[in-house]
């Protein structure tokens, strides 16, 4: 018998990990590609596009499955349709890369925007400290999605401004799923 909360947890690590690996592997095929300079949706196109837009798009579904079994585990619909609109966006900028203009920025906002709201809800899940950790890098993002819509980089470029977005989020969902393979069934944990 499988336990919800560790299917969630490990689908919630390999969304996570997987994504990242993706993402360093895709910048690593794109020639002359700086991670200040250029935007991440830039490895959607060119010889790092199915690298890119597989690892997203595979992060969008797996967090949709896996928001089946957190909404089990947890009963957190809150956490569920934040974690479930995220993944949709993930799997729109997988979809659409940047070259289809519009249709790539709606799904992009989206996932950054939800991914940031979801770590920032998730606290009510978890203990201390992970549940601090959770709020800090949710509200760090969406900082850096503030920033970045009003032009301002910190010095850190286009691309490294977007990275304060992105992998704040990443970072979260691969130390939320460890939360949750590790708790599972800890009803001290449960909202």
């Amino acid at each position: 018998m499988y336990d919800d909360g560790k299917v969630a947890g490990a689908l919630l690590f390999i969304a996570g990990v997987q994504c990242v690996m993706g993402m360093i592997i895709a910048e690593t095929l794109y020639p002359s590609y700086s991670t200040s300079q250029n935007y991440i949706s830039d490895l959607g196109v060119g010889p790092s596009a199915l690298i890119f837009n597989s690892s997203v798009f595979l992060l969008g579904v797996i967090a949709v499955v896996g928001v089946y079994f957190i909404q089990r585990a947890l009963g957190s619909r809150l956490l569920s349709v934040l974690l479930t609109i995220t993944g949709i966006g993930a799997m729109g900028v997988g979809l659409f890369p940047e070259t289809f203009g519009i249709l790539h920025a709606i799904p992009s906002l989206i996932t950054f925007l939800f991914g940031g709201l979801s770590a920032i809800i998730s606290y009510k899940t978890q203990k201390p400290p992970f549940s601090y950790f959770s709020i800090l890098l949710g509200a760090l993002s969406l900082v850096a999605l503030v920033l970045f819509g009003s032009g301002t980089y910190l010095g850190l470029g286009k691309g490294g401004m977007e990275r304060m977005i992105a992998y704040p989020t990443l970072l979260w969902a691969v130390g939320f799923g460890g939360h949750l393979m590790s708790h599972s069934g800890d009803k001290a944990a449960k909202s």
